[in-house]
Formats: structure tokens, C-alpha cells, sequence
């Protein structure tokens, strides 16, 4: 078995020069010099977890650099060695992303002397931290897809820790890390992160959900490999050829959400195994759907466009959902290479897209802050300092939780701008991110063209259009329903002023 050291360079070699494998070993040296002394609560050499970090951010084909500091991401945080160090032996940019993930773990209970009291609350300490994240998302997203996969490799390990932090650490990743790979499209580290988490956050429900799943997911595989043959010769026989035919597996994490949704009936769960096909180009996803249609009638009311319509994060593909062979409900995803690549690695693949576009090299782009499709992070950035001096510091946590880390829809107005919302938004949440005039006079909404009530909670893919009055202040009933964090400020601000609140 190759060691991680082996492994990693064996993987740099397919995309990097000799001169940047040498700097690549140089890294790895100075790691393992680090680190010599240093074992991890599970016994094994610590030098062991920067290896898997970068190792992961290799095959995520991010850029030397990139990977360098995920090598040296604890040597300032865990060992003697200063940041100037850093930055005197490889460069500026590697210092400024290992400084900046220092910084995000800066914060660590101050004991007082002779006393059970913390000097800084647990609050205070999550506060800070993810503060600092917030600013580093802002100024180099890298920073954060290095924090994300530090925190996937850590939980792996989350069993060689106390009790009391296995559950903080998992309940954090639950709530924040998750949910946050999930909006920079990282949709497979988001996954994985949940199912790490699920069972020491929810161990009951994780031994449910795993019961009433059984056997089902395997024999669902089975029989997803026994009708490939048929549509590959349907598709062959319309002149088209997949790259390749995957198959994912619905996470526990996932399954037992959606178990909750459909009352605990693991046979109203039709997506527990998908088919993924990949296509050449987008206009094969498209002939290969109608393939698809002209063998399976598709189940009513179950496709969904994703190319024409991408999520907010990104992703793009087309679901259909079909009666296959024998009447079984098959879930099929449709997509291209780029798109894939896309599906599983996020923002991460934004970046070597655009260099493979633009015929650049990684040392030529400076560029990594976030792309337009992730405006949200900026406007956290904002939102970070008006919570940040806040009395209560959990209502910025909360704020986080409710309006930025949540499951996510996305809306449309009638002028086809898409609108990101948290799930159960309603059309007061809508208008305000529309514009804060547009909410507070807001009179009415319709849904697809229909009036409905103004606490709606809207689904994914609706067109919403507000009905404004000209000087109207908004409610204080709104308050009891309107979902976002956000939203409540920007009310409970006008109804101050007006001495209405």
C-alpha cells in the first residue's frame, strides 16, 4: 500500500512540472519536520491529516499553492514555526492562506486562575471564529475550501475525542460546515460531512434510518446495473453514447430527512439511488432525456431542468423521474463532464474550468475571490459587521443558521432574475431581498400568477410578484411568520422609527 506521501506526489505529477513537484517536496519535508514530535488523539503520526488534506485538494485539482498551505495549514497554530517562516521559506501566498486559517481557530477558552469560569463564552468563541471565516470567504475563498476539507478530514476522527466535544463538533458541522460546502456547490463534502455527523448528533435516529433502509439501497443498485443495457441500446440507436453511467446513493444524513418528510415511508422515497448519466455536450443531455421518455413514462410532475434554470450554487443537470422496467421508480440525472465536475466539487472547479478556457496556467491566476453567482457572500460579509457588535452574541449564529446555512429554494420574478431564499421563505422574506421600499409596502403577492396569503411559504422554480400600495408600512403581524433573520430587522427597524414597534 502506498503511503501518503507516495500517494500525493504520485497524484501533483499528472498536472505539475518538475520544478513545482520539487517545491511540493519541500513542503512535505518541512510538514514532517514540523510535526515530528506530534502524535493525533487516535495514536497515528499528525503529519498524517495535512498529507490527507492535501491529498484531497490535489485530486479537487486545486492549485499548488493551495495545496501547499492545506500541507502547512496547522505547522504556525500547532507548532513553534511563526508565519514569517512561512513566508521567507515558499511565498506570500501560501503565508497569507496558512495565516488566515490560523486565525479562524485563533480563539481558545482562556481559563481563569483559580476559577471554573471561562473568561470567553462558547458563544463568544463560535462568534469569533466564524467572524474570521467570513472575512477570509470574502477576501479568498480558498481559504475556506481548505478549512472545509481540514474539518471532513478531522471528523473521520471525531470518535478519538471527549464526549462533550464530539457533540459540539458535530452539531457545528451539522449547522454551519454542511450546510456551508453545500452553497459552494462542494455537494460531496457536504454529504459526506453530514453523514459523519448524523450519528453522533442524532445516534437514534442514524440507527433508524439505517433499519428501515435494510438492504434496499443495494438491491435498488442491482437492478439500476440490470436495466443499463437496455437504454444504452436505445441511446445507441438515436447516435448517442454516454461518457459514463454512474450511480449515487441518496446519504443517510439525506434519506433520513426525507423519511421525515414522507412520514417514515421508505417506499415513497424514490430518489434512494440515481442514475447519472454523462453527456458529451448539452444538447445530448437533452436528446438523451427524450430517449429516456420514449422507453419509461416519466412520473408526473417529477422533472426538473437544472440546465436552463441552474441552482443558485451552480449546479446544473436534468432530473427526470421514470416508470422503469417492472414499474420501478428510477430518478435519472443528466449532465455534462463540466457539469459533473461542477456537481461534486463546487466553486472548487470553477477555477480549473476558467484556466482551461482562458489556456492559463494556476501560477498566472491571481483571481480567487468568489464568482458573481456567489453574491451571498459578500452581502454576509456586510451582515457580519452590523451583527458583530451585537449585545447577544448568538444572534448572529442564528442569523447564519436561518438565512445563510439553511436547506435552499430559489424563485423567479416575473422579469426571470432568480432569487435565493432559505426554505420556507415566504413573499414578505421575497420582497425585501427585492428591495426594502418593495417589502414594506407590499399589499399582496401572487404565486404563478395566483394571489396566496402573504405568510406562503414558496417552493423552488415559483414566479412571485409583489403588490405594492404606495406609502403602506409593513405589519407587526409579520413578524410571527416571516422566516429570515434579515427580514425581521429590516421590519422591526421601520416600526421603530414609526413608533410602531
Amino acid at each position: 500500500m502506498k503511503s501518503l506521501k507516495t500517494t500525493l506526489i504520485s497524484l501533483a505529477k499528472n498536472r505539475f512540472n518538475e520544478k513545482e513537484i520539487d517545491f511540493l517536496e519541500k513542503a512535505i519535508n518541512f510538514a514532517e519536520e514540523s510535526h515530528q514530535e506530534q502524535k493525533r488523539l487516535t495514536g497515528e503520526p499528525f503529519v498524517n491529516h495535512p498529507l490527507r488534506v492535501a491529498l484531497l485538494l490535489t485530486q479537487m485539482k486545486l492549485d499548488l499553492n493551495t495545496i501547499i498551505a492545506g500541507l502547512l495549514h496547522d505547522v504556525v497554530e500547532d507548532t513553534k514555526i511563526t508565519n514569517q517562516q512561512i513566508r521567507s521559506e515558499f511565498n506570500e501566498e501560501i503565508a497569507f492562506l496558512v495565516n488566515s486559517l490560523t486565525k479562524i481557530n485563533k480563539i481558545k477558552y482562556q481559563q481563569k486562575n483559580n476559577s471554573d469560569d471561562n473568561s470567553f463564552s462558547q458563544q463568544q468563541i463560535d462568534q469569533e471564529n466564524f467572524r474570521n471565516m467570513i472575512l477570509a470567504m470574502a477576501k479568498d475563498l480558498r481559504v475556506i475550501i481548505i478549512k472545509l476539507v481540514d474539518r471532513l478530514d478531522n471528523m473521520k476522527t471525531l470518535w478519538a475525542l471527549p464526549l462533550e466535544k464530539q457533540k459540539r463538533k458535530a452539531q457545528e458541522t451539522l449547522d454551519i460546515f454542511a450546510p456551508l460546502a453545500y452553497r459552494l456547490g462542494l455537494t460531496d463534502i457536504g454529504a459526506q460531512l453530514e453523514d459523519l455527523a448524523f450519528p453522533y448528533v442524532y445516534p437514534e435516529e442514524y440507527k433508524l434510518t439505517r433499519k428501515i433502509v435494510g438492504r434496499r439501497r443495494e438491491k435498488l443498485e442491482a437492478y439500476l446495473k440490470s436495466i443499463v443495457p437496455i437504454l444504452l441500446e436505445q441511446l445507441k440507436k438515436n447516435h448517442l453514447e454516454p461518457l459514463a453511467i454512474k450511480y449515487r446513493t441518496k446519504h443517510w444524513y439525506s434519506i433520513w430527512r426525507k423519511l421525515q418528510k414522507e412520514e417514515m415511508d421508505i417506499k415513497r422515497v424514490y430518489d434512494l439511488v440515481a442514475m447519472r448519466l454523462i453527456m458529451p455536450t448539452v444538447s445530448d443531455c437533452y436528446a438523451a432525456l427524450g430517449v429516456i421518455h420514449s422507453i419509461w413514462k416519466p412520473v408526473p410532475g417529477r422533472f426538473k431542468d437544472y440546465i436552463a434554470l441552474p441552482k443558485p450554487n451552480g449546479y446544473q443537470s436534468l432530473h427526470t423521474t421514470v416508470f422503469a422496467e417492472n414499474g420501478q421508480i428510477v430518478e435519472i440525472q443528466i449532465r455534462t463532464k463540466e457539469m459533473d465536475e461542477e456537481a461534486e466539487w463546487g466553486v472548487a472547479s470553477h477555477w480549473f474550468y476558467q484556466e482551461m478556457k482562458d489556456n492559463k496556467t494556476y501560477k498566472k491566476r491571481k483571481s480567487y475571490v468568489p464568482p458573481k453567482k456567489f453574491y451571498w457572500i459578500r452581502q454576509l460579509q456586510e451582515w457580519q459587521k452590523q451583527f458583530y457588535n451585537t449585545t447577544d452574541p448568538q444572534q448572529f449564529l442564528d442569523f447564519l443558521k436561518t438565512d445563510f446555512f439553511k436547506d435552499r429554494i430559489f424563485v423567479l420574478t416575473p422579469k426571470g432574475d432568480i432569487i435565493d431564499l432559505p426554505e420556507g421563505a415566504t413573499p414578505i422574506d421575497f420582497a425585501y431581498q427585492i428591495h426594502s421600499e418593495i417589502g414594506n409596502e407590499a399589499i399582496g403577492a401572487k404565486v404563478n400568477d395566483k394571489l396566496v396569503p402573504l405568510d406562503y411559504q414558496l417552493k423552488s422554480g415559483e414566479v412571485v410578484e409583489i403588490i405594492t400600495k404606495k406609502g403602506k408600512l409593513p405589519s407587526p403581524s409579520w413578524l410571527e411568520f416571516v422566516k429570515m433573520a434579515e427580514t425581521k430587522k429590516k421590519i422591526e427597524e421601520v416600526l421603530r422609527r414609526h413608533k410602531l414597534f
